[in-house]
């Protein structure tokens, strides 16, 4: 019975423990969808903020271009904001910084670049996308003809070709939108890059599903399968440049799961945010497909959807 009681009162003791020393969390944790006002063009980002440890909060930030970066550490005290993060793809040699004001549920503030150009931004919490339920597919829809543009949008001068039934891009230009857009859906697509090309294809225009020339390469988050920047495929399924490869894709809510090369990568895992280069950061909103032809020469065929009804 003494040991009964001297267990019992050790794992109190360890109960008490946790719940004293565990860090309230803080009203700014969470994740917030950003719209930064650059000279009138609203440009998309991202940023989760979350404890670690007793007194300290850390997160990551997409900032309109690049991948998601952690931040070391979030300042945050009287309802404001502040960190900063080494500069990534941007010109510059200052550090990227954050500031802000927490408001009725918005922050508000200024993001200040490395070339040292501010600008202002608003953020709303990002939407959690749960879905109650398996959805039910609809009929699938070849969004791509094999002879024409129909149904699609280049966002910038157009070099974009619909040959044999090949949509292609024989040099670095504009992306390509759908004009219809989607929330839940199933993706099958096939593309072909020549040697050190790079694409990727944005589902609803905001999770970039990387394309990239990587055969014999290790697995990461900015390589061929990845969500860019934030999930890395389970193993690599590159193929040789010049040779057609799939992409199969579930995308509910924001749970992915991906097939490439007709193996499981990525099986019903959770996309934490935007990625760089998305079109908009409205997470809650449906969005288009969006192929991406600003980082080499590309070819797709096949692009057929299937969405949720």
């Amino acid at each position: 019975m003494k040991r009964i009681n001297l267990l019992f009162a050790v794992l109190l003791c360890t109960f008490l423990s946790t719940v004293c020393f565990a860090q309230t969390p803080s009203v700014i944790e969470g994740r917030w969808d950003i719209t930064i006002d650059m000279n009138g063009k609203p440009a998309p980002g991202w940023l989760e903020v979350r404890h670690s440890g007793l007194h300290t909060l850390v997160g990551d930030v997409v900032v309109n271009v690049g991948s998601a970066r952690p931040v070391s550490k979030v300042n945050f005290e009287n309802n404001k904001i502040s960190f900063s993060v080494p500069p990534q793809w941007e010109q510059g040699a200052n550090d990227l910084s954050l500031e802000g004001t927490l408001q009725d549920n918005q922050l508000t503030g200024t993001i200040t670049f490395p070339d040292s150009k501010t600008y202002k931004y608003t953020a709303v919490r990002a939407p959690l996308l749960h879905r109650d339920g398996e959805p039910v597919w609809g009929n699938a829809v070849k969004l791509f003809t094999g002879t024409d543009l129909t149904g699609w949008h280049a966002l910038g001068d157009n070099q974009w070709l619909a040959e044999n039934g090949v949509l292609r891009s024989p040099k670095s230009g504009a992306n390509l939108v759908t004009d219809a857009t989607f929330k839940d859906f199933k993706l099958h697509i096939e593309f072909r890059y020549p040697k050190g090309s790079n694409s990727g294809v944005y589902l609803r225009g905001r999770y970039e599903v990387q394309v990239i020339d990587s055969k014999g390469m290790q697995p990461e988050a900015g390589l061929f399968g990845a969500v860019y920047g934030f999930i890395t495929p389970s193993e690599m399924m590159a193929k040789d440049p010049g040779e057609w490869q799939t992409y199969d894709i579930t995308l509910v809510g924001r749970m992915i799961t991906l097939v490439a090369n007709g193996k499981t990568v990525i099986c019903n895992r959770e996309i934490p945010g935007i990625t760089g280069g998305a079109i908009d950061s409205k997470e809650a909103e449906a969005g288009p497909l969006l192929i991406q032809g600003d980082h080499g020469p590309i070819e797709y065929r096949n692009i057929i959807i299937t969405p949720a009804k």
